[in-house]
């Protein structure tokens, strides 16, 4: 019997190795694994729909979810994971200098709709009393000029969101004092430690107290189906859900060998440790159970920022053939 073919576009995680490399095998499918940079695989399967799955920024999926008809559907797969903290940069003559000097200011951001960003505005809203509509928020591209919202946006009247135009970047601005602050998800090219520096210096320390305090590792990206492929074939979503898992779970043996770092970093094996010390050992976990409190409350600072109309539950995010698990 063959196979259904599918092609999904994904960067090259390690966690997707065995599905890249065939060495690990969905069932009934043939997978098609295209190796894409994360901001050309979102323009794409946004715009155009050109995959049939793909890694998908969990904000555009959900902001996605309130266009008519859906054109999309996620398994709880999540192939980036990120502590925020570290991605609040600011202009160091700006006086800003703990959070709450943010209110009143101009802050940077590529889309308002990115999911880091999401994060960002809603830990600085919820833990340190920066509300979300207490700015400005500037958007463009980072390093090029001329980057627009993936996603139309229909955000309400208290939420200030203004296009930089298409002759300047959000970098050069920063470090020019044109904006004060920037939420990103990638580091500027104008960051030098002195005439910008981060909000947060100690960020890896803030990072480990709020996950100890909040039991949460913030969720960036998953895997969404077009829906028109998933439709005539539901079987996929628990087929696939399993095969990313499998292949999550050999990218957890090769990280936890001790005779050799299968990554070039040089305290790999204190990291893994202090990461399941912290985090337990599944300390990137798929699936809806595990990632409830997280996803909740990133809805609510989706829903906070304007972008949802609703507040979603988790498992309206999710085919409904993976919200459970098959056990013997």
């Amino acid at each position: 019997m063959s196979k259904l073919k599918l092609t999904l576009a994904c960067w090259n995680y390690d966690r997707m190795q065995g599905l890249r490399d065939g060495t690990v095998q969905a069932d009934g499918i043939e997978i098609n694994y295209l190796s894409l940079p994360v901001e050309e695989t979102f323009f794409r399967m946004a715009r155009f729909q050109e995959f049939d799955l793909c890694e998908m920024s969990l904000s555009s999926y959900t902001v996605s979810m309130f266009k008519s008809p859906g054109r999309f559907i996620a398994i709880p797969v999540f192939p980036s994971r990120f502590f925020r903290h570290s991605c609040v940069y600011v202009n160091a003559k700006s006086g800003i200098k703990e959070p709450k000097d943010l209110i009143g200011k101009k802050i940077g951001v590529p889309e308002f709709q990115m999911t880091a960003p999401v994060w960002i505005r809603g830990i600085l809203s919820e833990h340190y009393g920066v509300p979300v509509d207490s700015v400005t928020y500037y958007t463009g591209g980072e390093e090029e000029p001329g980057r627009p919202e993936k996603i139309a946006l229909d955000l309400p009247p208290n939420i200030k969101v203004v296009p930089i135009g298409d002759d300047k970047t959000l970098a050069q601005m920063l470090r020019d004092g044109e904006i004060d602050a920037f939420h990103t998800a990638r580091k500027p090219s104008t960051f030098d430690g002195v005439n910008v520096v981060r909000l947060f210096p100690n960020y890896r320390a803030i990072e480990r107290s709020y996950f100890r305090k909040t039991g949460i590792f913030p969720t960036m990206h998953t895997i969404a189906i077009r829906r028109e492929v998933y439709e005539k074939n539901r079987w996929i979503a628990q087929s696939l859900f399993k095969a990313f898992r499998e292949s999550q779970k050999r990218a957890y043996e090769d990280l936890r060998q001790t005779a050799a770092h299968m990554a070039m970093l040089p305290f790999l094996n204190a990291d893994i440790e202090d990461a399941i010390a912290d985090m337990g050992d599944d300390y990137w976990p798929y699936g809806l159970e595990k990632n409830e409190k997280t996803l909740e409350t990133f809805l609510r600072y989706h829903h906070e920022c304007g972008l949802s109309k609703r507040l979603l539950k988790p498992a309206e995010l999710f085919a409904p053939e993976t919200l459970e698990e098959f056990k013997i």
